[in-house]
């Protein structure tokens, strides 16, 4: 291991680190938004659940799929401080652009171009924590960065449904580009980029450039990765048309207003799946000092914790509500805290393993590989195919189609994810490296 003590950066790895997450709830929040935003757009150009569908989900991924591998490719040679901060500045610039669509189609290109500035953001970004931690840290400081997500559904989704709600939604797309700009420039020049691969045994500055399919070759050669990556994909495909259709949902089964469902998916979601990211990452670092496989056995106990609140909060009819802040929540939101808590246990961990796999020269690339097919997958099947089936349902069941769709590819995703998780145990603890 390499001689250079923790502190070297001391605060500024901590305050890097707390850039880094915000420049990723950002990413989050001009992803996502979608969600919040699908009726009032759906309304306006007059489309299907299937074109909306298409819109927030596999146009976005197939873009971001394509040059996520390419950019990362450059990052594991390039300064990944300064590429993370000036995608930051362009996807936001494009999220902005959003909100001057005239037509379904522009605003898909817009769509667009927000892809293509988040397809250089998270892969770089995950490569610098893992460099500014040791592998004993390396848990809870992925479940910092794994707050993000969360952060953006607590801020974006509550303060973009208002916006919406009261200015309508190009407004909404407007505002929550705009800080983006400001972040990306505070990263640039307040961030720190660190020496790659800073705790491993290797120097991953002379390490020669390699063929993109050497590393293909060697990945799938990995059964642990091969396994994760399978998880990664369940995960991605529940995830994102959990996020993408449940404000929608809320809507259409539990009469919710759109401002309602925008507080109930941030204040409470947000909040709860915050707490779960930061609880998956300690306990990681936790039950990983008996037995390392842990890293991965986190990720399948948050499957299985997750199989009966999500069916529970899907399935309840819609009845008696509390009234929580002046807004009426169905009770079945209970339900919904509880699988936000545990939905989320995959991510630190997940992150965590890979970058304990993958050596730093080549890291940036792998994670950008693995993020790929959970993208393309989940960002851009999961949202499609919830559509769909919502469409294919909703002549005979109404409004409940969307009910039944989400509720069957939600428990489908996460009893599969945990089975890919359990069958990866063995083959990590074989793989990982021993002089940690």
């Amino acid at each position: 291991m390499t001689s250079e003590p923790t502190s070297a950066h001391g605060w500024r790895s901590h305050a890097t680190l707390v850039l880094l997450l915000l420049v990723y709830m950002m990413s989050f929040i001009d992803r996502q938004i979608m969600g919040i935003l699908m009726e009032p757009i759906k309304r306006e150009f007059q489309v299907s659940d299937t074109a909306m569908g298409l819109l927030s989900g596999l146009t976005f991924a197939l873009f971001y799929s394509a040059l996520a591998v390419p950019f990362s490719r450059y990052a594991d040679r390039a300064n990944r401080r300064n590429m993370v901060a000036w995608c930051c500045a362009a996807w936001s610039a494009m999220t902005a652009l959003c909100g001057l669509a005239g037509s379904y189609w522009t605003l898909a290109l817009a769509r667009v171009g927000v892809a293509v500035g988040e397809a250089g953001g998270t892969a770089p970004s995950l490569s610098m924590v893992a460099d500014h931690y040791p592998p004993a840290r390396r848990g809870r400081a992925m479940g910092v960065y794994w707050l993000a997500p969360q952060l953006g559904i607590l801020f974006g989704l509550t303060l973009g449904g208002w916006i919406a709600h009261h200015y309508g939604w190009r407004a909404a797309f407007i505002w929550m580009g705009l800080p983006g700009v400001a972040l990306a420039l505070l990263l640039r020049y307040a961030g720190v980029e660190p020496q790659r691969g800073r705790w491993e045994s290797v120097d991953a500055k002379g390490a020669p450039t390699e063929p993109l399919g050497t590393l293909l070759r060697d990945l799938w050669a990995s059964k642990a990765f091969v396994r994760i990556m399978m998880a990664g994909f369940l995960m991605g495909f529940a995830g994102y048309g959990i996020g993408i259709w449940t404000p929608a949902f809320l809507v259409r089964s539990h009469g919710m207003s759109l401002q309602g469902a925008g507080a109930v998916m941030g204040l409470l979601g947000g909040f709860m799946a915050a707490l779960g990211a930061l609880a998956s990452g300690w306990l990681c670092d936790l039950l990983s000092r008996r037995d390392p496989r842990w890293r991965v056995g986190v990720p399948a106990l948050g499957c299985l914790l997750t199989l009966p609140t999500g069916l529970a909060f899907y399935m309840m009819p819609a009845g008696d509500a509390w009234l929580i802040g002046g807004f009426e929540v169905p009770r079945a939101i209970g339900f919904y805290m509880l699988f936000g808590v545990t939905a989320v246990w995959w991510t630190a961990p997940v992150y965590t393993v890979l970058a304990e796999l993958i050596a730093p020269h080549r890291r940036t690339t792998a994670m950008a590989i693995f993020n790929l097919g959970m993208t393309m997958l989940g960002a851009g099947f999961g949202p499609l195919l919830v559509g769909m089936v919502s469409d294919w349902l909703a002549p005979s069941l109404g409004n409940e189609a969307l009910r039944w769709a989400l509720a069957t590819s939600t428990v489908g995703c996460y009893f599969l994810g945990m089975l890919a998780f359990l069958s990866a145990l063995g083959a990590y603890g074989r793989e990982r490296p021993t002089g940690e």
